[in-house]
Parts: C-alpha cells; structure tokens; sequence
C-alpha cells in the first residue's frame, strides 16, 4: 500500500470546525468576519447578484430565438453510402457502420454524390435530388 503522508498528501485531514472556541483558530464569529449580510443566518446574495449593478446576463445584448422544440437532424449524403455493402439502409445499418453516432435517432438524406446501385432507404426525411437518384437505380425510398 502507498503512504500518502510521504508525498506530501494524506486523506485524513481534519474539518474545520466553526465556533469552537478562540482556542480553535475558528472562534466567536467562525470566520464569517463581523456583522454584514454574509454573517447573518441565510446571509449571502442569489447566484448572478452584482450588489444591484444590472446583471451581466441582463447587460448583454440577446439575439435570434431558440427554438425549444426544434427536431435535431443528421445530414447524410451519398458520399457516406458508397462504403455500405448493404442493399437495406435504415437507422440501425447507419449505426453500425459508425455513420451516425448512438444518441441521435433522426437523420435526412441529402443528394451529394453518386449512387450506383440499387439500395432501399427507410429515412425520416429525404430531398428530391436524393429520390430521385434512388427511384432511378431502381431502389425505393420509405419515410418514417
């Protein structure tokens, strides 16, 4: 077992103990200082408080809206498609293969690059471009 005490760290520091007496180092107003709001029983200021001043999230200026209910959605592409042996595409195939990563769950096929077999898709959305290099090939497109 390694001793701690040797490098200088040990895991059996004591507390601080607050109010024990001028003895203690920690006496009378248990570092607190004296008087003031920090020194009062539920003393202290809510997170963000600047002793009045206009808060600094209040100060700067804000833009745009965040949507809260906004879908997020992969983009994939043709490009990423070529390597896939696979004739059936769909969300668990994309996974495996690395393409799209575990937490998201919906994913839009766009058409950059070429296609030049026949594949089946099963996507959440697709663009036109897309389809139609599908539909071309012979393929079929599904939308969940």
């Amino acid at each position: 077992m390694i001793n701690l005490s040797e490098f200088g760290k040990h895991n059996n520091k004591k507390i601080k103990r607050l109010g024990r007496g001028a003895g203690s180092g920690h006496g009378q107003t248990s570092g607190k200082g004296n008087k003031g709001q920090n020194a009062r029983a539920g003393g202290g200021v809510r997170p963000g408080f600047e002793g009045g001043q206009m808060p600094y999230i209040r100060r700067v200026p804000k833009r745009g809206f965040n949507n809260p209910l906004r879908e997020h959605m992969a983009i994939i592409n043709f490009t990423s498609l070529e390597n896939l042996k696979s004739e059936d595409i769909d969300i668990d195939i994309l996974k495996l293969n690395g393409i799209l990563k575990n937490k998201e769950n919906k994913y839009k096929l766009l058409g950059s690059g070429e296609i030049d077999r026949k594949i089946n898709v099963v996507c959440n959305k697709i663009s036109k471009s897309a389809k139609e290099k599908i539909e071309k090939n012979g393929g079929t497109v599904r939308i969940i």
